[in-house]
């Protein structure tokens, strides 16, 4: 396979992108040209906030051919088109033939959450200290266990057995945090999310881990849970406030991530009319934040 490299303003990412996928390319990627340098820009938002430019002021567009005569035409074709101007050619090279099943997996190993629970993806051996482990592979939905925010969620459900207790986890993902807490003790557990491809990754990998989970639309949660868990962001947690604080039974406990340090007083106002939030962990600029009602 050859890659072919190119390099466009912002405002012609997109119709460069179509171009590419119309010449047969076997994949298009968009980087930014100016990653790792001072001139780096971050363009990832979030819901309540504006949506994410296109592109980069200087983009770098990556297509990939079968061969490298598909590849030299696609560039032949590509510069004799009007809205090229403004484009380059960065270069092309021959990407090497690789085992990328093996490849991705060795991007992913075991992730300590503390020295006794591991998160492990199925091609490895628990480590030996491990006396609690959830089997999880990537997948499409959100949480793996490398993330700082399903970090610290799960070392809170370690450190507060919930032996006996009904656990809601209310945007679920992959429905890490739905197993952890069966694992640590959690009678019934309900797994909710407005994704239904995300409902079924949280059935599967319950089954994998041999834990019964409830799951299904958020309409599936019912009354009172003694812990409620939302992993979510900061705008839709405080748009949620009402509903997860009503969830939460007299005594139990409210446990927030997704909230960078910055949007920490933003949050505690939301909740304030209904719970007194506190920041509980803190890690590479994310924050837990937790409230017993």
């Amino acid at each position: 396979m050859f890659e072919l490299r190119l390099l466009c303003p912002e405002d012609r990412v997109e119709v460069l992108s179509d171009a590419l996928e119309a010449l047969d390319a076997l994949s298009v990627s968009v980087e930014d040209a100016d990653a790792q340098t001072d001139a780096e820009q971050a363009l990832f938002g979030e819901p309540g906030m504006p949506a994410p430019r296109g592109g980069w002021d200087r983009s770098r567009v990556l297509a990939l051919f079968q061969t490298e005569a598909a590849a030299q035409d696609a560039s032949t074709l590509l510069q004799a088109q009007e809205f090229f101007a403004g484009c380059s050619l960065a270069g092309s090279a021959e990407v090497p033939e690789q085992d990328w099943v093996r490849l991705t997996q060795s991007q992913f190993t075991p992730v300590e959450i503390t020295p006794q629970f591991w998160i492990v993806p199925t091609w490895h051996e628990p480590p030996a200290q491990a006396t609690q482990v959830i089997r999880l592979d990537p997948g499409l939905a959100f949480g793996t266990g490398t993330h700082p925010t399903t970090r610290m969620c799960l070392r809170w459900i370690a450190s507060h057995p919930l032996t006996g207790q009904r656990v809601l986890d209310y945007g679920c993902g992959s429905g890490i945090l739905a197993i952890g807490a069966a694992k640590f003790g959690a009678t019934e557990v309900d797994a909710v999310d407005i994704d239904e491809a995300a409902v079924r990754s949280t059935m599967a990998n319950a089954q994998a881990n041999d834990v019964l989970l409830k799951t299904g639309l958020p309409d599936q949660a019912r009354g009172r849970y003694q812990t409620v868990l939302a992993n979510i962001l900061a705008s839709p947690l405080k748009v949620l406030a009402p509903l997860l604080c009503a969830y939460v039974a007299p005594g139990g406990s409210l446990v927030l991530a997704g909230i960078l340090e910055r949007q920490t007083q933003e949050l505690r106002l939301a909740y304030a009319p209904l719970a007194a939030l506190e920041v509980a962990a803190t890690e590479d600029g994310w924050v837990l934040m937790t409230a017993r009602l």
